[in-house]
């Protein structure tokens, strides 16, 4: 019976393994072979050793930008994402009439489309007639550049980003909340704390583990980010070097310049920055849940 259940359970589970196998595990391998080698898709790789981790971090000028851009990039839609994400799930997270409405609209941006998402801020951003230059135009303020400086384009990239990130980040958040004890609510209500008191003593330390995961999830993405980007500014991280990040950068010298090994090196670097973050963000939560 037992060999029964553990052969049931295998069948269960095997087709998944097979599947992060096939399309997880062994594409992650052969991109770490590649980084050692020199290919450009048609001719036979050619072993360069550290080679393209040498140029990457000593030779290529165009590196430190994307870091720079990428970083920035990161914290500029990191915070207001948890913010956002925490405040508007803490409005949804009530008992009142039509509150399913709302939790539907908050959610739409969730199954819309990166690209087309992206086609569509890109009308609104247009410097001459985007629907925000005349928001502004109404108000007495001159147009903003959007899409046109270069320290702007990354803002406006940032702006898609989040009200892209904020409905996963408040699905999460909202379930974690509807999780926490009413009695504790109640308790702190009799002992006088207010709303504010309550949010901050209670709900914050007791969700600090979907907190943390949010917290993650972004980062990945925006280190990772690459599909709006390339819809929003271009596959070139224009303008000038404004909206130039990682994944611009791994799409340029692997489809573009055919340097997969190179793409491939550059590639795990972001697995390596990736790695870290994950890491010292996880010890940081379990840290924290350990205090609690």
């Amino acid at each position: 019976m037992a060999w029964r259940r553990e052969r049931a359970g295998w069948g269960f589970v095997g087709p998944n393994l097979a599947a992060v196998a096939v399309f997880l595990l062994i594409p992650l391998g052969v991109s770490l072979y590649l980084s050692f080698f020199s290919w450009d898709l048609f001719s036979p790789p050619r072993f360069v050793g550290l080679e393209n981790y040498r140029r990457l971090f000593g030779v290529d000028p165009l590196f430190p930008i994307a870091a720079r851009n990428t970083i920035l990039f990161t914290v500029l839609t990191l915070v207001p994402t948890v913010a956002i994400g925490l405040g508007v799930a803490a409005l949804l997270n009530r008992k009142l009439a039509g509150i399913g409405f709302f939790r539907t609209v908050v959610f739409l941006p969730l199954v819309a489309s990166t690209v087309a998402m992206a086609v569509v801020w890109r009308f609104m951003f247009n410097t001459d007639d985007g629907l925000l230059n005349l928001g502004l135009g109404w108000l007495g303020i001159d147009p903003v550049p959007w899409l046109i400086d270069p320290n702007w384009a990354l803002v406006s990239l940032s702006v898609v980003t989040v009200w892209k990130s904020v409905p996963f980040a408040t699905v999460i958040l909202l379930a974690a909340m509807q999780g926490v004890p009413q009695q504790l609510y109640e308790a702190a209500r009799i002992d006088g704390a207010g709303p504010w008191r309550r949010f901050r003593s209670i709900t914050v330390p007791l969700i600090r583990g979907p907190l943390s995961f949010v917290f993650v999830i972004t980062v990945i993405n925006s280190v990772q980010a690459f599909d709006q980007a390339y819809a929003l500014t271009g596959g070139d991280g224009g303008p000038e070097t404004g909206t130039y990040l990682f994944g611009i950068m791994l799409f340029q010298h692997a489809f573009g310049f055919y340097e997969v090994g190179y793409a491939s090196a550059l590639a795990w670097v972001m697995f390596a920055i990736l790695f870290v973050l994950t890491l010292l963000q996880l010890r940081f939560a379990r840290r924290g849940t350990e205090e609690i």
